[in-house]
């Protein structure tokens, strides 16, 4: 059994550094980089997370741009302790979790940020991710824990940035086709000469998908310009984005579906689909006002456009009538500013501290449909929603970091953020005030400590907060006996160790527990909210990376975790104690190698494992989703400029789904599990080129 008392972490780091012995002066860096990076830095004049933060892991560039991917949140699982959420319904593909927040949509723990700028929507989905593509990116960063203080809506469990090119001088393609008949085109273009850098991005993306009726079209188009002064001390640019996605959805199947064929979709989901555009606009501005003082924003917009018409069971005359089928729209709009400033005040002291400001203009429609094969989304019966929202964040960090000595140091922190906001309910006229959380107060603290240039010893504690999302009750005051929410606060502590036994080899242990109050599982587009009341999650880390000779790559990792309900009821008064929270599998694991076999040759081999879990919160309906996914892939170079790539994806051809247990759209007493099978073994070939 995988026990963590409460107590053991902090008395850990207490009696760990107690014991330590004067060392050589030096530092290591806790972070760990799979990969090879070749810009990544907020700016010149900013602090990098990895040079502050204690658990940071870094994906280069050269570990992402040769993978064929249908969605980029992908890219992710191939970092340690990462649970890929795989839903493949159209649009709504799957998400990237960690630290034992799951993928279901219920409780969106993890951060997304794309070159900085914050971009989950509303509910803390990721879907803003869809509009990167891997050609695009130089890095991806993850941040665990609850330590980092730059973020706060969204950023319980901790925060993913995806880093894209910015500058430099280059043309490069990657022309896909694989199995499904997908067809991809990537096209990115940089040109940089007298202090001006212009980067642009083409993407374009058709597959008819591994199951009937799952088509998918998409496309990406990206523009930045920035300007640097003749001094370099200032730079300010613009970044643009639009992206368009339309998709069929295949349905969910029942057990005897998926065991009759798998790739079959239900005739109900016929007319199922979605169609999805976003769009993003920023303006950046980074000046070293003086060789200590270094000031960072950014102004952006974010627009997030949804039409998923979604029919989920075949059932035509249920308790809950035409309650199944539905149609659900989206229209969000984010504007937000966020300034940082940091101050090197001397060797052994930085301040860096910053405020962001957010507004969210949203709308959110949903209709129902009378029974069909397959649903007429033509004449809706029901209008279940149709709601105007605001939401307002205002928060402030401020983060010192300090060196008492050359081998240790301290990082105290500091965040505070408010909400405000209010609802329409224009089908009754109801209008109400967001939830008066008043000021959410979050104090932080890391350490590191190096032994010597090898071995760094880190520690942090930090708290993070959950609030209630969506357009109506809870999560906005629209009666006067509505009850009141306290946000849920996230507790969290880390201890752990960095060894670099040789310039090619990293490792690194952690252990964590991360405890919340009044957590709420949130599912804003069905109106569904469970309260979990208070949680504790915890786990142990392992993690390695090493070079053997100039032609072999290895790399590993094995996170154990649990999440489990400390003290909540049911609705219907029956204690959750002792649960495991619902769709958090007890074990992540990955594992790579790649091998230069000459000039010409590279082979690569990674699998990916994953436990399986409960799909109910009374963990009453039995564990499912375990995989174990192997993937394959050659690059033979045909000349400076082209090579070309053979990426075979579940090598194996290991049967997996996703699985989620319906007891809404089921009439009382049928309840069941529902499947999303897996895509099988699939195989890719590419066209590189660069020049």
């Amino acid at each position: 059994m995988f026990l963590i008392d409460k107590n053991f972490l902090p008395l850990a780091v207490a009696s760990t550094l107690s014991g330590l012995v004067p060392a050589a002066r030096a530092e290591a860096d806790p972070a760990i980089v799979l990969g090879e990076v070749s810009v990544h830095a907020q700016s010149d004049g900013g602090l990098s997370p990895g040079s502050v933060l204690t658990s940071v892991d870094i994906l280069g560039a050269d570990k992402i741009e040769n993978q064929s991917v249908m969605n980029s949140w992908e890219l992710v699982g191939q970092l340690p302790g990462i649970q890929l959420t795989e839903t493949r319904m159209g649009a709504e593909s799957g998400k990237a979790t960690f630290r034992a927040f799951n993928g279901e949509g219920y409780i969106n723990g993890i951060k997304v940020l794309i070159d900085g700028v914050p971009s989950n929507v509303n509910s803390g989905n990721q879907r803003f991710i869809d509009m990167i593509f891997p050609l695009e990116l130089d890095y991806i960063e993850v941040v665990r824990g609850t330590n980092d203080p730059r973020y706060g809506l969204h950023n319980i469990g901790g925060n993913i940035n995806f880093g894209t090119r910015q500058g430099g001088n280059y043309t490069d393609g990657r022309f896909t086709y694989g199995s499904h008949d997908t067809r991809e085109v990537q096209l990115a273009l940089g040109r940089e000469e007298g202090g001006f850098a212009q980067n642009y991005f083409l993407a374009k993306q058709d597959s008819n998908g591994a199951r009937s009726h799952s088509q998918s079209e998409k496309y990406s188009l990206a523009g930045k310009w920035f300007v640097t002064s003749p001094d370099g001390l200032m730079k300010a640019g613009v970044v643009a984005r639009l992206y368009s996605h339309q998709a069929q959805e295949p349905g969910f199947l029942t057990a005897a579906q998926m065991a009759q064929n798998p790739s079959q979709s239900g005739a109900h989901n016929g007319n199922d689909g979605d169609d999805r555009d976003m769009k993003h606009l920023s303006f950046h501005l980074d000046w070293q006002l003086a060789p200590e003082l270094f000031v960072s924003h950014k102004l952006y917009m974010n627009q997030y456009s949804d039409d998923r018409r979604v029919t989920f069971t075949n059932s035509p005359a249920t308790s809950l009538n035409n309650l199944p089928r539905q149609r659900r729209f989206w229209d969000e709009h984010q504007s937000g500013l966020m300034s940082t400033l940091t101050w090197r005040a001397s060797p052994a002291w930085v301040l860096d501290g910053g405020l962001n400001v957010e507004r969210q203009k949203n709308l959110y429609q949903r209709y129902r449909y009378a029974y069909a094969l397959p649903t007429d989304f033509s004449r809706p019966t029901t209008t279940s929603n149709d709601d105007q929202y605001t939401l307002n964040n205002v928060g402030a960090f401020v983060q010192a970091i300090i060196k008492p000595s050359d081998r240790l140091k301290l990082i105290p922190g500091l965040r505070v953020d408010r909400f405000t906001g209010d609802t329409l309910i224009r089908t009754s006229g109801v209008t109400g005030p967001l939830q008066d959380y008043g000021w959410i107060k979050q104090p932080k603290f890391s350490l590191v400590y190096s032994l010597d240039k090898e071995t760094s010893l880190y520690a942090n504690w930090g708290r993070t907060f959950q609030v209630l999302t969506g357009s109506r009750a809870p999560a906005y005051l629209t009666s006067a006996s509505q009850g009141r929410f306290n946000p849920s606060i996230n507790t969290g502590t880390e201890v752990g160790v960095k060894f670099k036994p040789d310039a090619q080899t990293d490792l690194r242990v952690a252990l964590w527990l991360q405890e919340a109050t009044d957590e709420v599982a949130n599912m804003p587009s069905t109106g569904t909210t469970v309260g979990l009341g208070q949680t504790r999650r915890k786990g142990l880390d392992l993690q390695g990376s090493t070079r053997l000779g100039s032609q072999l790559k290895l790399w590993a990792s094995h996170s154990v975790q649990e999440a489990k309900v400390v003290s909540a009821f049911t609705a219907s008064g029956v204690s959750l104690a002792g649960k495991e929270v619902f769709a958090t599998p007890r074990h992540i694991s990955t594992v790579g190698a790649e091998y230069q076999a000459n000039e010409k040759w590279r082979l690569g081999l990674q699998g990916r494992a994953q436990g399986s879990y409960f799909i109910d919160d009374l963990n009453a309906q039995g564990k499912f989703g375990s995989l174990v996914q192997w993937d394959a892939n050659v690059r033979y170079t045909l000349s400076a400029s082209m090579s070309l790539d053979l990426q075979v994806r579940n090598l194996a051809n290991r049967n997996s789904a996703y699985v989620w247990y319906d007891n809404f759209f089921w009439p009382s007493g049928s309840a069941q599990p529902m499947y999303s099978p897996g895509a099988g073994r699939t195989a890719f070939v590419s066209l590189n080129v660069k020049m």
